[in-house]
């Protein structure tokens, strides 16, 4: 099998696989809003123009004509063989939608939507004009004017395409004033990391045109609606769970700003039988570090430190941690993560929180990830967070 047919296996693959997401993900409708719908047009757009590239590859007008569906020498043949939609005009765009709305400054930038509309009915609609200027059903090649426009229209696409994305690199690098609310979610780095990538795949299509252009041969294009599948592909996967977890954390939020369970949750363990410490005063101490942590909520603060709430307090770190040792049977690190298992499992018990993912409840609840989380909640009790939501 030669690379050219493991690609366009691949492409083909990769395109029912960006069709599965879209249906998967317009079926979930509680988590459909502008965000996922833009998301979901760039996995479509990449689809379609991969699509439209593999039945070109496969030389489909070849296969129609031989199955006797077309006759060689038609109108239709000469139509289907020189239109094609310029879908790929649709990616950068979309992905600049999806992060404005995804950062939530939709209302602070222009989404350049109508823009990207209009360029493509326009492109439509002259290649449409070419062809019936140019229209001959016993030309078996391209129309020469239509593979003319090809280049031009690809030049224009990239450069409007380059424009956008510079926009999207200068918001999500530069512009940090803009991002200050989406960042106590979410670091960014994976979509960072697709920009940086992204940079390749734009450099791909260019050397693509030029290659196209000095010799002519369309599979110049193959390595770039590859790599593009899998780059963009996994940009929809990712950022679909990405935003579930964001917009889920953002929920959560409000209701833990609200929520006083664990005000009279905290246990207070220490035996004080044989041991000087216990006393009255050690004893307020170790109620005014409780109530400091779990009224203003700290432990859903992942960078929690001792030193940083012994410091609030005006306690020295070995005292501070004396009587955290001493009256709850926990070192710092297992009682803030005491208090951050109590709080999760309020919301892994209760339905209403049931369609919420558990990565979401884990994170907002203080862990600073998936898995310190199973571990912490498994530590204190003895079942995974999973476990635990399926006993409710």
């Amino acid at each position: 099998m030669s690379l050219v047919s493991v690609i366009n296996f691949l492409l083909i693959a990769g395109v029912l696989q960006g069709f599965g997401f879209n249906l998967v993900t317009f079926g979930v409708k509680r988590k459909f809003n502008p965000t996922v719908l833009y998301l979901n047009l760039i996995v479509l757009a990449i689809s379609l123009n991969n699509l439209q590239a593999w039945l070109r590859y496969k030389d489909y007008l070849g296969s129609l004509i031989t199955w006797g569906l077309i006759e060689e020498h038609s109108a239709i043949r000469f139509v289907l063989n020189n239109l094609e939609v310029p879908w790929h005009i649709f990616i950068v765009p979309m992905f600049y939608a999806f992060t404005v709305h995804y950062f939530r400054i939709e209302d602070k930038v222009y989404k350049y939507i109508k823009p990207t509309i209009i360029l493509f009915v326009a492109e439509i609609v002259i290649r449409l004009g070419i062809i019936v200027f140019d229209f001959d059903p016993y030309m078996e090649e391209d129309s020469p004017l239509i593979t003319k426009w090809f280049f031009i229209e690809n030049i224009i696409n990239l450069g409007y395409s380059l424009f956008m994305f510079l926009n999207a690199c200068l918001i999500i690098f530069k512009k940090h004033y803009l991002l200050d609310y989406i960042v106590s979610y979410d670091d960014l780095n994976w979509i960072k990391w697709f920009v940086r990538l992204g940079v390749l795949n734009i450099g791909l299509w260019g050397l693509a045109l030029l290659f196209h252009i000095a010799t002519g041969e369309r599979t110049a294009y193959l390595p770039l609606n590859f790599c593009t599948s899998v780059l963009l592909y996994w940009l929809g996967y990712q950022g679909f769970y990405k935003y579930t977890i964001v917009s889920d954390r953002i929920s959560l939020r409000s209701k833990i700003a609200n929520d006083d369970i664990l005000t009279k949750s905290v246990s207070q363990n220490g035996n004080e039988e044989g041991d000087d410490f216990f006393n009255e005063k050690h004893q307020a101490d170790f109620a005014k570090i409780k109530a400091h942590i779990v009224k203003r909520k700290l432990y859903l603060d992942p960078l929690l430190s001792m030193e940083a709430v012994a410091s609030d307090l005006g306690m020295s770190k070995s005292y501070f941690s004396k009587l955290i040792n001493s009256y709850s049977d926990y070192n710092f690190s297992d009682f803030i993560n005491s208090l951050r298992v109590k709080q999760a499992k309020k919301f892994l018990s209760n339905d209403e929180f049931s369609e919420y993912t558990i990565v979401a409840i884990g994170l907002e609840c203080g862990f600073n990830s998936k898995s310190t989380f199973y571990s912490a909640f498994k530590k204190f009790t003895s079942v995974t967070p999973t476990i635990y939501r399926n006993q409710f």
